[in-house]
């Protein structure tokens, strides 16, 4: 087999291992929860009052946007009631309030809600509550007054940030690498058809993420996205403004390309004087700064403790990594171009220096996500957390083995000079294939609650409830990956709705293991959604009833048919979610 063969192949599993890690993000995008939990309602959830309040208020984790119909309250007909006049309570910015009309009617009352949260990603739910007393009443199942979300927003969204992620870090780490390790590159065409890539790329991935930012945050159909005489209107401005400033930034940037290559001789010349590479660097610096505040200001690391101190570490966690993985892809393309032993010296110093700012600011913006140990195991954003830390360690691994080769390339580049490249380029190309996986994770991240956050809005005391009326009962039979060594394993799960009627249910979870017999498990989460109605998810507050057995209450305000969402987790790294019908009568 060919060198050149050899090379394609190699280059192939990259590309296969960043298609599979695109996959990663798709296929944990439905478990990407919101990030402003809401912590407390007036009226509280599930509650019954005994005369119509004039308002409705939440209270969020965090600070939310909003919109005039943010907040939509349904009487048990399904007509709206609110004012419309979404708003907030006393001015505060982690609350939303809508006004209720008056002479409204004893029954259940649903709230439908939908804000986006000051880290930028949208959030969504409802609850129920009782003037009097709990209804009976019936809505036609065929109505529809909600939007029905449609994935291939979502889909085309996330991969979307993956893709402006990666083409950030191939755009500022090619531009670092050719500044700061190997000058020639400049007149390199690989290299220059590395940074037109890059640039292209972010300036593509910019462009739809700003197209699909108002149907993203509102649900809605793709085709209202691709009419402009359809389309929402964002409810969170912040983000179109740090999009249409990264927009400018690309230009200037196509600008500042331009001049690098520009100033480039003929391969093998030293094409960048230093004072020249001077004011290039100190530009390309400035713009890579005002590239990565685009995303910082709009992530976890706008919100939360210590702000002042999170953006500025958040923008260097950024650079480092751009510089760091960036400069893996231009040095894979440098070693098949005869790059200088002294240029890949030079990188390995940078790699180096920028695994310690990494580490640095990863530890500080981990303490400030995670809050506990705990949260490493308990919550999402933990878990994802442990994978970064474990796929950088796998990175770390092959970085050693590279610096090996750079020393064996350095100390003896004549005798040992084929050898080296080629293990240099093998080590470069496993480093290069788990970065990819490492920017999937990243982005998977910010769509992660952070495990502060989850942790405290787990801590909250359950709801009061109604008791449910009695009557008859109907049972959902699910399956679920039991997950563990044994491939393909399933369990039986039976979740028990008394009545199947509109109004107050009693729910019965059992959860037996491929045995029959009940199994105990990490966690366990259970929630009614009615997509035609745009309502929910109701998460049913579980108690525990002894191994594999749960109770609790929900209130299923409307009829129609819901879809009763059950996630399991049996291990930390272990989960499955599935999902069953129900039909919900009178």
């Amino acid at each position: 087999m060919t060198e050149r063969s050899l090379w394609v192949r190699r280059t192939a599993g990259v590309l296969v291992a960043l298609f599979a890690a695109v996959l990663m993000v798709l296929g944990g995008a439905g478990s990407a929860a919101a990030h402003a939990a809401l912590v407390s309602t007036d009226p509280a959830q599930n509650s019954v009052v005994p005369s119509a309040p004039s308002a409705v208020t939440l209270t969020f984790s965090e600070g939310v946007t909003l919109s005039a119909d943010s907040v939509r309250v349904l009487d048990p007909a399904g007509r709206q009631v609110d004012a419309g006049d979404s708003g907030r309570a006393d001015g505060k910015g982690d609350t939303a309030r809508v006004s209720l009309r008056g002479g409204l009617a004893d029954g259940t009352y649903t709230v439908a809600w939908r804000a986006v949260s000051d880290d930028s990603h949208p959030v969504s739910g409802a609850f129920t509550f009782s003037i009097g007393a709990p209804s009976a009443t019936v809505v036609p199942a065929d109505s529809n007054q909600g939007v029905k979300t449609d994935g291939l927003i979502s889909f085309l969204y996330d991969t979307g940030r993956v893709a402006a992620y990666v083409a950030f870090a191939l755009l500022v780490g090619a531009v670092a690498f050719v500044l700061v390790c190997w000058p020639a590159g400049a007149a390199v065409k690989q290299v220059q058809q590395l940074l037109v890539t890059g640039w292209l790329g972010l300036l593509v991935a910019t462009v739809v993420l700003l197209l699909l930012r108002g149907s993203y945050e509102r649900g809605s159909k793709i085709a209202q996205a691709a009419d402009p005489a359809l389309a929402h209107v964002s409810l969170d401005g912040r983000i179109y403004t740090a999009l249409a400033v990264r927009l400018l930034l690309l230009v200037l940037s196509g600008v500042y390309l331009a001049l690098l290559v520009g100033q480039a001789g003929q391969p093998g010349e030293e094409p960048l004087s230093r004072p020249a590479r001077s004011k290039l660097g100190l530009t390309g610096a400035l713009l890579a700064v005002a590239l990565a505040a685009t995303w910082v200001g709009t992530d976890h690391s706008a919100v939360g403790i210590q702000v002042w101190l999170s953006l500025p570490t958040a923008v260097l966690h950024l650079l480092a990594m751009a510089a760091w993985l960036g400069g893996l892809a231009t040095l894979l393309t440098g070693l098949r171009q005869g790059v200088e032993a002294a240029s890949v010296e030079r990188y390995s110093k940078v790699a180096l220096g920028s695994v310690t700012v990494l580490a640095l600011t990863g530890v500080y913006q981990s303490w400030r996500g995670v809050g506990s140990w705990s949260a490493l195991t308990s919550t999402d954003y933990g878990r994802l957390l442990l994978i970064k830390v474990g796929c950088v360690a796998v990175m770390l691994g092959a970085a050693w083995f590279s610096r090996r080769w750079v020393a064996r390339l350095w100390t003896d580049p004549v005798s040992d000079g084929a050898a080296a490249r080629s293990g240099l380029r093998r080590s470069v190309l496993v480093e290069a294939g788990v970065a990819a996986v490492v920017l999937v994770v990243t982005t998977m991240l910010t769509s992660a609650p952070p495990g502060r956050v989850a942790q405290a809005v787990a801590a909250l005391p359950p709801s009061s409830a109604a008791p449910a009326a009695p009557g008859r009962a109907v049972e959902l039979r699910l399956s679920y990956d039991t997950g563990g060594r044994t491939a393909n394993a399933k369990g039986a799960a039976t979740v028990g709705v008394a009545p199947p009627a509109v109004g107050n249910n009693t729910v019965r979870l059992a959860l037996d293991g491929p045995d029959g017999q009940p199994v105990e498990v990490a966690e366990v989460e259970l929630t009614f959604t009615l997509p035609a109605r745009d309502v929910g998810p109701l998460t049913v507050a579980l108690q525990a009833e002894g191994t594999g057995r749960w109770a609790g209450t929900v209130q299923l305000p409307l009829a129609g048919e819901w879809v009763a969402s059950l996630t399991v987790r049996t291990s930390d790294i272990d989960q499955a979610t599935s999902v069953q019908k129900l039909t919900i009568g009178s």
